[in-house]
Formats: structure tokens, C-alpha cells, sequence
């Protein structure tokens, strides 16, 4: 099954050292992923202020600068992998270098025929 791993965190969470050590430590987790052919995909986010939200309100197209909801903590990247079970997830989500700042939401991903 396909499981989306969301990483959720404060975007000053870490200083730049921190930031370069954990895009070396993902990598390295999507290569072992990729080597078990677990994984599907992973990628950070750039930082809020580059975010739009669209949203479509009785047939107009509403665009504003900056995300969804105002909190704390903000979507900041995500894994998606291929994993037995729910347990096989949290095991890959607890690796994940953000869980130790922020959190991993993880989130069983929809199978729908007739998509590419």
C-alpha cells in the first residue's frame, strides 16, 4: 500500500547546518528505500512565503499569497513509499529527520482506476 508521510514543522526548526545534515540524512533514507523498491517519491518544500492558495467559490477562482491555514507548524516536504502495513509506515515516518523537530502525519494513499 502507498502511504504519503507529510512533515509538519516550524520553518525556523533548524539553522542551516541542521537543514544541510537532514536533506543529506533523507537522501540517504531514499536510497535504502529505493533499493527495498519502497520508495515512490520525496521532496522539501520551499518556504511558506512562496505558497498560493486557490480556492473556486461559486464558480469564481479566489487566489491568495501564502497558505491554507495560519499555524506554527507548516507542511515542509513529504515521502511517499510503498509499505506492507500502517506499522511498515511509522517505522520509515520515525526515520524521517523532521519527525525530531516537527511531525510526520501519515496518510494511506487512495487507489483510483483509471489514473496514470
Amino acid at each position: 500500500m502507498k502511504y504519503m508521510l507529510l512533515i509538519y514543522m516550524e520553518e525556523n526548526a533548524m539553522n542551516a547546518t541542521e537543514r544541510e545534515h537532514c536533506y543529506v540524512e533523507s537522501a540517504q533514507l531514499c536510497q535504502e528505500l529505493h533499493a527495498q523498491g519502497r520508495f515512490q517519491g520525496a521532496n522539501p518544500l520551499q518556504p511558506i512565503a512562496t505558497a498560493t492558495s486557490v480556492r473556486v467559490r461559486e464558480g469564481k477562482r479566489l487566489v491568495t499569497d501564502g497558505p491554507f491555514a495560519e499555524t506554527r507548524e507548516q507542511l515542509g516536504g513529504y515521502f511517499l513509499i510503498d509499505a506492507a502495513d500502517l506499522d511498515g509506515a511509522i517505522g520509515v515516518a520515525a526515520r524521517i529527520p523532521g519527525a525530531r523537530k516537527g511531525t510526520v502525519e501519515i496518510r494511506p494513499v487512495m487507489e483510483i482506476a483509471g489514473l496514470p
